[in-house]
């Protein structure tokens, strides 16, 4: 079986875990029973070890179409040939307690839609990252794969034959006709003579519909662009892991920035910068319940502060501090790109923008959400405490270079917001605080951004100090309320990142990139991809800097309707684009979608008013 493009892929899941489902019918990734569990299925790092789930049609010239059942994450593909037509309906029940039929279940719904339609059916799991063997066991239901650590049990009426990998089988559907196929996990304690008729599969089928669009029902944006919205909110809700609240950054590791390059990371850990971003975007669009929840996994990770008041840039989704990086050398990487990584050892570097991205947004959370505690408060003057002592350090930055630690812009504006918002906070709450320290170094910090962070000859903020490479993620000044996004010093270091990148830009067909490779180093080889994420950021700036100059605006318009077509075809996107138009590296990417929604609510609100 050949690699898919990643763009062609799916996602469905529980909140718990997901897997990615091809547009030629394979689940080709799929974790058990967590986000951040080894893989089951990961024939995306390694088409020939990897294991996967593919059901498929045996006819000639078909072609294949995506899509989700309207306002959910219940995904259907579909098969046409001149012949007959045929679908697999791939859905994760939710909603259901413990001891509830479909509870933590992959269901596989194939349906005959035109005349008869042969499908094939291969299922050959490669447990622990394809490290363990499996022993496979034909049984009245179906069939029980064991190994060492887990046993998954695939649950079915259809007669299978077993061989060394797995199971396979071949049948026909006449139109109107359906087949049902489960897999779940599996214990002793469990009855295994579990079965799933068609009648059950479908009422599972219309719970998880209906589920979903009550969900989705809370979504208060009604703008421009409201279906890429609602599906990047549902791609967030399906991130989410339920028993914290963590929302991991995307659900797969290893898919690389560069096809046959190095840059190739493991996402599925909670960022603490993600934080601020997550919780803005949701408590925009009136998802206040998953804020919430959110921030009480941030608020427990104040109570973990390390032994010198500091934060670990990311952690687990239960909150565990250790990610141990290790390279799965077995793999060969998607299509090729190595190493295949899991763990993700950024959790060890200093990265001081979290800081200020934790200030926002339990400010942001206090001030749209619900009021902040005093035993929270004390941590996070602690943790203000530690800004004010360390925010002159260099750090590895926000892009988590592997190189020597620099004074990054980024960084020392993001401790700027640190003590602003915590300012705030304690005049909005009458909180006891430092407030002489913490003024005087922001105001500090402020001065010394102006005049270290600008280069006078590029006419923008750069990178680093003692530097004249551009960074995107100077375009978060306005947005955090730093500078004005009028100011001619934002204004210029905008057109200057709004340019070729052979012009000394960063912007290529309107894509962004988030820094140029070619004139800064940060420790790893070859190329990558323009950042998804940076181009929102660019659209956000524009459209803010739009409002007193319409040419801006409209040049914010254009851009994001261009951002747009790079999605999917099912409105997804991967963390970046390639040159032509393909995605690269973790897909789908939570900072994303949340750089969509922010960048569409403010563009709607911009162009509403004009």
């Amino acid at each position: 079986m050949s690699y898919q493009p990643i763009e062609d892929y799916g996602i469905i899941g529980n909140m718990r875990t997901t897997a990615l489902v091809g547009k030629n019918g394979s689940i080709d990734w799929f974790c058990l029973p967590r986000h951040d569990s080894p893989s089951i299925f990961a024939a995306i790092l390694d088409d020939e070890k990897g294991g996967y789930f593919r059901i498929y049609p045996s006819e000639d010239q078909v072609v294949c179409k995506q899509f989700y059942w309207p306002e959910t994450n219940v995904l259907v593909t579909r098969f046409l040939a001149d012949c007959c037509v045929g679908e697999i309906v791939d859905f994760m029940p939710v909603g259901l307690s413990a001891n509830e039929k479909g509870y933590h279940w992959l269901v596989r719904q194939v349906r005959g839609i035109r005349s008869r339609m042969k499908f094939r059916l291969e299922c050959y799991p490669a447990f622990n990252y394809a490290r363990d063997r499996h022993e496979t066991v034909i049984t009245d239901n179906g069939a029980l794969f064991q190994s060492s650590d887990l046993a998954l049990e695939f649950i079915t009426d259809i007669p299978l034959l077993r061989d060394d990998r797995g199971v396979y089988a071949e049948f026909t559907l006449e139109a109107g006709q359906s087949a049902v196929f489960v897999l779940r996990q599996w214990t002793t304690s469990e009855n295994q003579g579990s079965s799933c008729h068609r009648q059950e599969a479908q009422q599972l089928f219309e719970s998880t519909v209906e589920f979903w669009r009550r969900w989705l029902s809370q979504c208060i944006y009604k703008g421009k662009w409201r279906e890429m919205v609602e599906r990047s909110a549902l791609v967030l809700k399906l991130l989410t892991y339920e028993p914290t609240g963590a929302i991991i950054a995307a659900p797969t590791c290893g898919l690389p920035e560069q096809l046959g390059g190095e840059r190739n990371w493991d996402y599925r850990y909670t960022w603490i910068r993600d934080a601020a971003f997550t919780l803005y975007g949701l408590l925009r669009i009136g998802f206040s319940e998953e804020a919430a929840q959110f921030m009480h996994w941030i608020e427990a990770r104040c109570h973990e502060l390390e032994a010198d008041g500091a934060l670990q840039t990311m952690y687990g989704i239960d909150g565990r501090h250790t990610l141990q990086e290790d390279m799965l050398t077995h793999l060969n990487g998607y299509k090729g790109s190595r190493p295949v990584r899991i763990g993700n050892g950024a959790h060890k570097q200093l990265q001081l923008d979290i800081y200020g991205e934790l200030m926002d947004s339990v400010y942001l959370f206090n001030k749209y959400g619900s009021p902040i505690s005093y035993d929270l408060w004390t941590h996070l003057r602690r943790l203000l405490t530690w800004v004010c002592d360390h925010w002159q350090s260099p750090d590895e930055g926000i892009w988590e270079i592997r190189d020597q630690r620099r004074h990054h812009v980024y960084s020392k504006l993001m401790c700027w917001v640190a003590l602003d918002r915590g300012l705030r906070l304690a005049e909005k709450r009458s909180f006891p605080a430092d407030r002489e320290r913490w003024l005087d170094e922001r105001d500090r910090i402020y001065e010394e951004i102006n005049l270290k962070g600008w280069n006078a000859e590029r006419q923008a903020f750069v990178q680093h100090y003692d530097s004249h490479a551009l960074d995107a993620s100077n375009l978060v000044m306005p947005l955090v309320f730093f500078m004005s996004p009028n100011d001619p010093r934002m204004l210029s270091t905008i057109d200057s990142i709004n340019r070729l990148p052979e012009k000394g830009g960063l912007v290529s067909n309107s894509l962004v990139y988030r820094y140029n490779l070619k004139s800064n180093t940060d420790g790893l080889r070859g190329e990558e991809g323009s950042f998804n994420l940076c181009t929102f950021w660019l659209v956000e700036a524009l459209t803010r800097a739009g409002r007193r100059d319409g040419q801006r605006l409209n040049q914010a318009r254009l851009m994001f309707e261009e951002m747009l077509s790079y999605a999917n075809h099912l409105g997804l996107y991967a963390e970046e684009t390639g040159a032509s138009g393909e995605a690269l590296g973790n897909f789908p990417q939570a900072f994303t979608h949340l750089a969509l929604i922010s960048a569409a609510w403010n563009l709607d609100k911009a162009l509403s008013r004009s």
